[in-house]
Parts: C-alpha cells; structure tokens; sequence
C-alpha cells in the first residue's frame, strides 16, 4: 500500500460508455458516459434517485448494464471478472461485515478472499489510515456506524488497488471522521489511485475533486471541471477599463466582468503588484477579496432547473 502508479500506465483508469439500465420498462439510468484518469479524484452528486448507486454498482460489475460498457484499465469488468483485481470498493455503505469477529479477523478474511499472501502489514497499514488500531482486536458487532464504515474503506484498500469506487464514503461519519476520509481520498489521488465516489459533501469534495458529474432522473446534466486556479474578486471604478488594465500586467491570467464585478486569476496566487498599479493608475478599489466557486449553489441551480 501507499505506492504510486505513472500516469502513462492507462490514460483511463475508468472509463464508462454510454451506460443505461431499465428494471422492466422503468429507466434507472440513460446514456451515461464519462472517464476518471489515474490520478484523479471524480465526484458523483444528485440528489436521492437520481442513479447514483446504481451507476457506482455497474462500475463495480455488481450489477449488468443494459446497455453500455464500463472498462477497468481498459478490461471490461462484466465480461472480464479479473478486471477487478484492479478495483477496491465500498457500495451502499456500511460494509456487512461478520459482527461476532473482530475488525482484524475480518480483514484477515476479506484479504484470504482476494487472494492476498501475508497480509498482515497490509492490514495493519490500513487500520492504522482510518484511525482503527485501538479496536481491531474488538468485535465488529460493537463498532459504531462510523467505525463499521471506516473499516470498509480499510477493506477496500487491502490490494493497493488504483482504482477506489465508494458509495457515500462519508455516510454516518462524525465530522473528525468526514475530514479523516477527505484527507484519505486526497493522499490516494497523490498515490496515482483514481478515485469515484457519490458524495452529498459538495462543498468539502470541491477542495480537492478534480471533476463533479451532477445526475439528475437517470441522466448526466453536466460535467464540472474544478479548475485549481486562485481567483479573487474586485470591485473598482470604471471595471470594463480596469479590466483592459489588468490584462496588460505580469502574472494575470485571466480577468473577466460579472455583475459589475471582475473575477480576477493569477498565476502566482499574488495579485498585490496588480492592484497596486491600478491604484496608481488612478482608478479607485471599493471591495477586493478572495473568490470561491460555490459548487452546492451551482448544483442546486443546475437540479432546480432540471
């Protein structure tokens, strides 16, 4: 565990093409394309029904498509069953786990299942990331719902796999349990892992996913690419001039007009040698502070609309 894997070893980690599913004559889910790279945390929002569970377990290969492909490292998983040796998982979440065995012995069956040999430092690796060691030797049946739902993730970590696929990874965690997973998702992008996961948390997830899909009744209403680059707003006088101004000046990147405001981009995170020209220029700053793109409030607008 805790080793990394080269971009160039599959350009798609996951790649899901065209994806539907119909109980009956009922669509659950129509259409569905997207890809996660190596390297990438990929966060799925909508709100309850929308196909979110549905579509993390035809990634996984616990449920069959009725239209559509899903390749795991270029290996489709429901006509390939060795493709998953490449995937950990937790869906619907907790994890069922045997509650008369400890948190250890259970592990220690889960990595019999996959075939692992002396797993031990594997196990104890993985406890130790979700905070599990001082209740390993505990039965599971006395866990509480955030520790049952943290050793699913210590289990779906067990085969260092690169690609994780999590159903509400942070469901019953308690708020120091919520950040323990974040920075755990964070650590495995860093890793070379790619990551999917469904997610309520829009506003934690923001911080670091590299890409949001919003489902709305089955479908995908959009794909949103969370640009890592530092904005900040500014509220000036004569903001269509100060904004040619801007642009001519070292490190802007990009300043645009909204609401008679311009969001400003640097490339250095540093704007100070900016504003201060434009202070000399003449021009007068009311407002100057940091812009954060809201991801819930464009989630909400954009499944309000639909």
């Amino acid at each position: 565990m805790g080793g990394s894997f080269r971009q160039e070893e599959a350009t798609e980690a996951l790649c899901i093409r065209n994806l539907s599913k119909r109980y009956g004559k009922r669509p659950v889910l129509e259409g569905i394309s997207l890809s996660i790279r190596l390297g990438e945390v990929y966060a799925l929002a909508g709100p309850n029904g929308s196909g979110k569970t549905t579509l993390i377990r035809l990634a996984t290969g616990l449920a069959f498509p009725s239209q559509g492909q899903v390749l795991l490292l270029g290996e489709d998983v429901h006509k390939t069953p060795a493709a998953k040796r490449h995937l950990g998982a937790v869906v619907e979440a907790p994890a069922a786990f045997y509650p008369y065995l400890t948190g250890r012995q259970n592990l220690e069956r889960h990595a019999y299942l996959l075939g692992l040999s002396r797993p031990e430092d594997r196990i104890r690796e993985a406890m130790a990331r979700l905070r599990l060691l001082a209740v390993a030797d505990q039965k599971v049946g006395g866990y509480s719902l955030g520790q049952r739902q943290r050793l699913g993730l210590a289990a779906a970590l067990l085969s260092d796999p690169k690609v994780l696929i999590l159903d509400e990874p942070t469901s019953g965690l308690d708020p120091e349990g919520v950040e323990l997973v974040h920075t755990l998702l964070v650590e495995a992008s860093r890793e070379g892992r790619a990551v999917f996961l469904s997610t309520h948390h829009l506003r934690e997830v923001s911080v670091y996913a590299n890409r949001v899909a919003i489902l709305g009744a089955g479908r995908l209403l959009e794909e949103v690419v969370l640009e890592r680059v530092r904005r900040y707003a500014l509220e000036v006088s004569e903001p269509e001039r100060a904004r040619a101004f801007l642009l001519t000046q070292p490190g802007v990147l990009k300043a645009s007009l909204m609401r008679g405001r311009i969001l400003l981009e640097h490339a250095e995170g540093k704007p100070e040698e900016a504003l201060s020209a434009l202070v000399r220029e003449g021009f007068k700053v009311r407002a100057f502070y940091p812009y954060t793109f809201d991801l819930l409030d464009y989630y909400q607008e954009k499944v309000g609309h639909a």
